[in-house]
């Protein structure tokens, strides 16, 4: 087999799947809702930029920034979700890594697929936006500048994170939850980091900093006095102030570095092939055997193997609640990361300290477990109980909502009783609620645990 030929095989296999699946058109329809809501010329609705202290004139070229912003800010990590839990999340590897196929002209092909949805994600928004703009814009209407501005600050940036997602798809650990948390970080990264370099001046290395690609444009577009920019900002000052974004899409070394991007997604979707590792069947070594006898499944009574005939168990909702808990916190580490969140705690401020480490904590426990009772087939099995399904997912909320309490009490001896109480039943109930209801949707922990980083990042900045 020729390179060519697998890599072909590998992109139309991934396009197929895609165009077979239902939720190719939810994927399509998200980024023109997010443009229709998060862009917004009123203080306090939507996503507001403002240099120097003002709301810019929407012009056109000014529009098409506009929504690359939409791109880095909301729909990078909802295409990640999408590409990592969507259609083609299972590959039949079984069959891929014994073939004397490529691994990098299978990854090439993977990233083929994943880009040409991207791309197609692009077109949805570029329609959305034409329209948008129409009944926005002032002066005059330049579909073609909004389209080229739009696909100069967004293609690349969707086409990273295909790359990265065929990259962590590569490696054994980052498959499931550190590949998760690692994108969040990313993510997070790619908004803070680029705001730092664009105050050293434009170069090719300070432009390659910023993956969403709509910083420069509108630090090197703002008149003199008025470099300071916010994204999402509350308060504006009266006033607009007119910008310039040809400037900051000339600066020395911008469209160079989007170039580099696009190159640098190849490169690395070329590398997860270098570095693709095989999956393996075998038991995992328990590296912190002794913590095993401190967790919950030790500590509450189990069912205990017997030769004898099962009777009828009792079927109250304690128990329930209690083998929901139980098995919430399962993994060897979490009671000595509950231990810790509950140190961190004690802190001065629970609100900025203490509700945060607990709720990350619980992230990962409460989508870990709701992904695993929401399998398909588990599902089908757990329908056959006495209990509704329904009902052990109302259990899961009260489990979960119990544990941040659990978590919450050395700090409510500390700080008072009430304030705590209140943090740790809210977040704890909202988290359950959330990991229990995407998990349902999804069958699968990874789009409530990215979700539910997302909202604990809002939560913790908030």
């Amino acid at each position: 087999m020729t390179v060519s030929t697998v890599t072909a095989s590998a992109f139309g296999a991934d396009l197929l799947r895609y165009r077979r699946s239902a939720s190719l058109w939810l994927l399509l329809l998200c980024a023109p809702v997010a443009a229709r809501y998060m862009i917004s010329e009123t203080e306090g609705e939507g996503i507001s930029i403002a240099v120097g202290g003002q709301l810019p004139v929407l012009t056109s070229p000014v529009f098409g920034i506009w929504l690359g912003i939409v791109v880095s800010t909301l729909v990078m990590p909802v295409v990640f979700i999408y590409l990592r839990a969507g259609p083609t999340r299972r590959q039949p590897w079984q069959l891929d890594e014994t073939s004397p196929a490529s691994r990098i002209a299978i990854a090439l092909g993977r990233f083929g697929a994943d880009a040409a949805i991207m791309m197609g994600v692009l077109i949805a928004l570029s329609l959305a936006g034409l329209f948008l703009a129409w009944m926005k814009v002032t002066g005059p209407y330049q579909p073609g500048h909004i389209l080229l501005l739009l696909w100069v600050v967004a293609g690349p940036t969707l086409l990273a994170v295909a790359a990265i997602r065929i990259l962590f798809d590569a490696v054994p650990i980052l498959r499931g939850a550190l590949g998760d948390f690692l994108f969040f970080m990313l993510w997070m990264a790619s908004i803070i980091v680029p705001s730092i370099a664009a105050e050293n001046g434009s170069t090719f290395a300070n432009n390659m900093a910023s993956v969403g690609g709509a910083i420069r444009p509108l630090m090197e577009s703002a008149p003199p006095g008025s470099e300071s920019f916010a994204i999402g900002t509350s308060s504006l000052a009266p006033g607009r102030v007119e910008l310039d974004p040809w400037a900051g899409i000339g600066a020395q070394g911008y469209l160079a570095s989007r170039a580099g991007w696009v190159l640098l997604s190849l490169a690395i979707a070329a590398l997860a092939g270098l570095v693709y590792r095989p999956h393996k069947s075998k038991a995992r070594t328990q590296r912190f055997a002794w913590l095993d006898r401190l967790t919950l499944r030790r500590l509450l009574p189990g069912a205990a193997p017997s030769s004898q005939h099962a009777t009828r168990a009792g079927l109250g909702i304690v128990p329930l609640v209690l083998a929901e808990m139980r098995l919430i916190a399962s993994g060897s580490l979490f009671p000595l990361l509950a231990v810790g969140a509950a140190a961190i705690g004690l802190a001065d401020d629970y609100r900025h300290a203490g509700s945060p480490a607990a709720l990350l904590l619980l992230v990962f426990a409460l989508s870990a477990h709701a992904g695993r009772t929401e399998a398909r087939g588990l599902v089908a099995l757990t329908a056959t109980a006495p209990f509704h399904p329904l009902i052990r997912r109302m259990a899961f909320i009260v489990a979960g909502t119990v544990l941040s309490l659990a978590i919450a009490v050395p700090a409510m001896m500390v700080h008072g009783p009430l304030h705590v109480l209140e943090l740790a039943f809210l977040t704890g109930a909202a988290a359950s609620l959330a990991a229990i209801v995407l998990a349902w949707a999804a069958r699968s922990p990874f789009v409530a645990r990215i979700t539910l980083l997302i909202g604990w990042y809002a939560y913790m900045a908030s």
